[in-house]
């Protein structure tokens, strides 16, 4: 039992073994008289006394006991802690000594290496670079076949690819450029609502025909029943007498002078319709803000053709081709865009000397346009050096416009071309108003002007032309002239 147990068992109130018992005797006295029992107080005090030093004495000595076993437990854990802290004194002490002999050791490495390539420099009379260059040489050598194999299988793997792309390019290219537009030829029809109608547009003697042919400038073919052909190879020219022709029918009066008014009408409607699809063609291919002169002639396309080739149908078509093409290769679409709609824009002016592409460098400088795009029209048929990736763009996509099976005939445009020159002839001369060529070019139809050109100087501009085409024109069988000379004298009644 411990000290404390023993002080509170002795202060609790119960009997312990160091206190005297106390007998109680039972007496038998008197029922008048009852005796008390004597108690000794003072050997029960001494006893407790006794017994309560003996527990302070077992109380210090336990407390004394578990001071001393703590100082020890505080020693022992003193000296583990020493023995840790001289072990981990001596691990730095071990590391920082490794330390030292791995940095003498690298030191040693180094120099030994220094050493060694000294003495190969000095064996071998080279320096450590030349060294280098004399083993990667060996090493190139040695992979040289190696090295040419593969660069020949990268270049033939590089060389499908590019083909295979390009391939896909320009058929997507040409899939965007596919047009609806319908060519039209040489010939129109016009028909007739009746025979009556044929002998009235003849006229009298034939002076209404006569007259229609001499102002439009086409030949008429009645041979058919119901049908009256007009030949051109001037499109313009047979457009206008087309509709002459169709509003002669329904307006009824048929005659010289009614022929020359609706022409001159049709004329001005024409030069309108030519405008709007002039428009329509800038529109389409996404230019907007032209110069209205220049949006007049690529109206002209309309009625133009180019080796059989209608002009607006191969202008909208290269132009979408170019365009997809600058799109797949990063090109400036908009410099490649105005470069395909104008590049034949020359083809149009027949007034003035020179190739087309002549003539339409000029018109697009006077009306100031890009001069990378003026490069790209003076370089579409390699006239002159490409001067940037976006002209070749243009050649390349008037070269898939015009190459296409079924796109061009070059008989057509040598045709024309003997048509025109033939005109230009006869206008080169003083005096002569208009000029036109019939019959497929067999005949050539000279107006001149009354005041300007007598019968005699009509004879001899006849035999001038005839001269001229003879030195100049190759051509199959003859050719005709007429110079038409017509006085007229009008005056008006108010």
């Amino acid at each position: 039992m411990g000290i404390f147990d023993k002080v509170s068992k002795l202060f609790s109130g119960k009997k312990t073994s160091g206190f005297p018992k106390v007998v109680k005797k039972k007496i038998e006295k008197p029922s008048s008289e009852i005796t008390k029992p004597h108690i000794d107080t003072s050997e029960i005090l001494r006893s407790a006394q006794t017994e309560a030093k003996a527990i302070v004495i077992e109380a210090k000595d336990e407390a004394l006991r578990l001071k001393q076993q703590m100082q020890e437990e505080l020693i022992r854990k003193e000296e583990v802690l020493e023995r840790k802290q001289g072990a981990l004194d001596e691990r730095e002490r071990q590391i920082s000594a490794n330390e030292k002999h791995v940095v003498q050791r690298l030191e040693e490495i180094t120099q030994v290496k220094a050493d060694q390539l000294e003495k190969l420099e000095r064996a071998g009379h080279l320096t450590r670079d030349e060294a280098k260059a004399l083993i990667l040489k060996a090493v190139e050598d040695n992979l040289h076949e190696d090295m040419a194999k593969m660069i020949r299988e990268a270049e033939e793997n590089a060389r499908e690819d590019a083909a295979k792309k390009s391939r896909e390019i320009l058929v997507d290219a040409m899939r965007h450029g596919a047009t609806n537009y319908v060519a039209e030829f040489t010939v129109s029809a016009v028909k007739l609502p009746d025979e009556e109608m044929k002998g009235r547009i003849i006229g009298k003697e034939g002076r209404n025909i006569r007259t229609f042919e001499q102002v439009t400038g086409v030949d008429v073919d009645l041979d058919e029943e119901g049908v009256i052909k007009l030949s051109s190879f001037d499109s313009v020219r047979r457009e206008i007498a087309r509709v002459a022709l169709d509003r002669l029918m329904k307006d009824g009066r048929i005659q010289p002078g009614r022929i020359e008014e609706l022409v001159a009408e049709v004329k001005r409607d024409i030069e309108r319709i030519m405008f709007e699809e002039g428009q329509k063609l800038c529109h389409a291919v996404g230019v907007f803000n032209l110069p209205l002169p220049l949006i007049a002639l690529l109206g002209r396309f309309k009625y133009r053709f180019s080796y059989g080739q209608n002009m607006i149908a191969h202008t909208l078509e290269e132009t979408k081709i170019g365009i997809a093409l600058a799109h797949e290769v990063k090109a400036d679409v908009n410099i490649v865009r105005l470069g395909c709609l104008l590049h034949d824009i020359g083809k149009i002016i027949t007034d003035q000397e020179g190739s087309h592409i002549e003539l339409g460098v000029d018109l697009l400088k006077k009306h100031r346009l890009p001069q990378a795009v003026i490069d790209c029209v003076a370089q579409h048929h390699e006239d002159t050096p490409f001067s940037s990736i976006e002209s070749v763009l243009v050649y390349i996509a008037d070269a898939i416009s015009g190459s296409r099976p079924g796109a061009r005939h070059e008989d057509i445009e040598k045709y024309v071309k003997r048509l025109t020159d033939l005109e230009q002839f006869a206008r080169s001369h003083p005096g002569v108003t208009e000029a036109f060529a019939f019959q497929a070019g067999r005949e050539l139809r000279v107006i001149v002007t009354p005041e300007k050109v007598s019968d005699a100087d009509a004879e001899v501009i006849s035999h001038k032309i005839k001269e001229e085409i003879e030195e100049k024109l190759t051509y199959p069988g003859q050719i005709r002239v007429m110079v038409i000379r017509e006085y007229r004298a009008i005056d008006i009644a108010k």
